[in-house]
């Protein structure tokens, strides 16, 4: 289930948390085990071994929980650009020494099933208080908090540098692969997932190597059709990270451009390399100009939760 983008709502019947910059993930614990799914449904499970604990946790048999996969930056603030130096990551050795440096907590705001008992038909406040039941903080999951004020809790939030805050219907039932007005999202700070389609050149220190990404998103999720040209961004990187992408860009190589319509003849000049656009990037931004391009957008990392075809502009 996922939230729509919106003007905060006032009044009763809502509930209010942190919009966690993190990783979306839904956790099945069944037996004794528990198995860490991503959003695009990939299991993920080798990636967070923090969380295997929480199957001795839970004083039940089976249970589905939903939340978000977060790492925390000095100030103690959720950083998606930290967590995404451990999305990629599935050898334990890799894993197990990134664990150590970056630390991830899973917060849980909701609960699909008990013990055989699916749960989604239930209003999010029943639900709610069976997850307060069977789930206690733990070394690396906790709770994520419901509030009743959600303009003091969005001004928080501005205060904190968060992204933002999701308002939720107290009396929603969960809608499994829906995108729903009963769920709100609220930014504070702006954050888009782009399809990456090419790369231009960059100069001086950078000169042979990647300058900057041209991005790109779709009309419509999972139809694919047209990628329209977003723009480019050419900061937020570090050495590591660049040549990372170096390694993952070249193998994706092609002769066709693949936005429609092409970039404008400004970025067409800069030499671009086209790639097929299959990976999907993270970038903060500060606003959309009039002709559909991002303003002083920031690299924070690579998506590898996210399916290139379901990348659309938000509002």
């Amino acid at each position: 289930m996922k939230a729509t983008s919106g003007d905060l709502p006032v009044g009763a019947g809502w509930g209010y948390e942190v919009k966690w910059d993190g990783m979306r993930a839904l956790v099945f614990v069944e037996d004794g085990s528990v198995r860490v799914q991503s959003y695009n449904e990939r299991d993920v499970t080798a990636s967070w071994p923090e969380l295997a604990g929480l199957a001795e946790a839970l004083p039940v048999r089976t249970a589905l929980l939903d939340g978000e996969l977060v790492a925390t930056d000095e100030q103690g603030r959720p950083s998606f650009g930290r967590l995404q130096q451990r999305m990629h990551l599935t050898r334990p050795a890799e894993v197990a020494t990134k664990a150590a440096e970056v630390p991830v907590t899973y917060v849980v705001f909701d609960l699909l099933h008990l013990d055989g008992t699916d749960l989604t038909g239930l209003p999010l406040t029943d639900r709610r208080r069976l997850l307060e039941q069977v789930l206690e903080p733990g070394p690396r999951w906790q709770l994520s908090p419901i509030h009743d004020d959600g303009p003091a809790l969005l001004e928080a939030a501005r205060a904190r540098g968060l992204e933002g805050v999701v308002a939720k219907r107290l009396d929603s039932v969960y809608e499994p692969g829906r995108r729903v007005r009963t769920w709100l999202k609220v930014k504070v700070r702006q954050q888009q997932e782009l399809v990456v389609g090419g790369w231009v050149p960059g100069e001086g220190s950078r000169s042979g190597r990647i300058g900057a990404l041209l991005l790109g998103y779709h009309d419509e999720p999972g139809v694919g059709g047209p990628l329209r040209f977003a723009g480019r961004v050419g900061t937020g990187f570090t050495d590591a990270e660049l040549r990372r992408l170096e390694g993952l860009l070249a193998p994706l190589a092609t002769d066709a451009c693949p936005f429609d319509p092409p970039p404008p003849p400004a970025e067409l000049r800069r030499g671009p390399r086209w790639v097929r656009p299959e990976l999907v990037a993270e970038v903060a931004y500060g606003e959309w100009t009039s002709d559909g391009r991002l303003r002083h957008p920031s690299y924070l990392g690579l998506r590898t939760d996210k399916d290139a075809i379901d990348v659309t502009r938000e509002p």
